[in-house]
């Protein structure tokens, strides 16, 4: 059966900072409504949609995203009631991207993957316990899954991207990771009980990519390979997604040699250029 895609709420790192940092809840709910707001894309998002994404309740969200606008960090758009990323993230964005933004030396190799392999192609990067997407590149095959996009977040584990980091974690890590989230096997289904996602990962690592099987959406397939820094850690993923029948028996080789090889290419080019 397959699956809507979820948004992901705010990150247990969040949760915890509330109990123990005075004032730090609104801040927390603050930031997760912006990333939900960012999450929702160029069309933006409902207030009722976020107040039930957040967990907080409709006036708590419209007076906090109207704050935000005030500040310049949301638009609302008065015809259609929706909440959109506003143009000081932009430029926070922009000064922020000299710091952490890797998508200048990756485009050409993620695009060189969709060429490659003619699935559509893309860059997520590891923040917290979860991956979001920067890069897609599409590929010439004219039946496309469209599960991933820029901005789309996931939890470490579930998208083929985040299996494939979390896969490469010290094992204690990855023991801490289970342990932090227990809702993953019901909001995501029992594909994703603790016992088969350290069944999917030990796949990973014997192989050195990560197959995702139609997890996500019924008959979409995924595929990804880690992306390290300087010093070894996990902290990009390339992936495919496309059709199942693209994705064959006799074809996964093929797309984890040439998948494994634009990880290593970006790998080397972030070492280089960040020295």
């Amino acid at each position: 059966m397959a699956r809507t895609v979820h948004i992901v709420d705010t990150p247990s790192s969040s949760r915890r900072a509330q109990a123990t940092v005075p004032g730090a809840q609104a801040i927390a709910r603050a930031a997760a409504l912006l990333r939900l707001v960012t999450s929702a894309g160029a069309d933006g998002a409902a207030v009722g949609d976020l107040a039930r994404r957040a967990g907080l309740t409709r006036p708590t969200t419209h007076r906090l995203l109207t704050a935000l606008a005030h500040e310049g960090l949301v638009d609302h758009d008065e015809e259609t009631g929706r909440w959109m990323p506003g143009p000081e993230l932009y430029l926070m964005g922009a000064v922020a991207a000299s710091r952490y933004d890797i998508t200048a030396v990756g485009r050409d190799v993620v695009r060189s993957l969709a060429v490659r392999t003619e699935e559509s192609a893309f860059l997520s990067v590891r923040r917290g316990d979860e991956t979001v997407c920067l890069l897609r590149e599409e590929g010439s095959f004219p039946i496309r899954s469209f599960v991933l996009s820029e901005g789309v977040r996931f939890p470490l584990g579930v998208a083929s991207a985040g299996i494939a980091i979390l896969a490469f974690l010290p094992h204690h890590d990855v023991d801490a990771y289970l342990a932090r989230h227990p809702e993953i096997e019901a909001s995501w289904g029992p594909t994703h009980s603790p016992d088969r996602m350290r069944a999917r990962l030990q796949e990973t690592t014997a192989r050195g990519y990560a197959v995702n099987p139609g997890l996500i959406v019924e008959g979409s397939w995924g595929m990804g390979a880690a992306v390290f820094d300087r010093e070894g850690h996990p902290q990009w993923a390339l992936s495919l997604t496309g059709v199942e029948f693209r994705f064959s028996a006799d074809r996964l080789p093929d797309l984890g040699r040439t998948l494994l090889s634009h990880a290593h290419q970006l790998t080397s080019r972030i070492a280089a250029a960040r020295r």
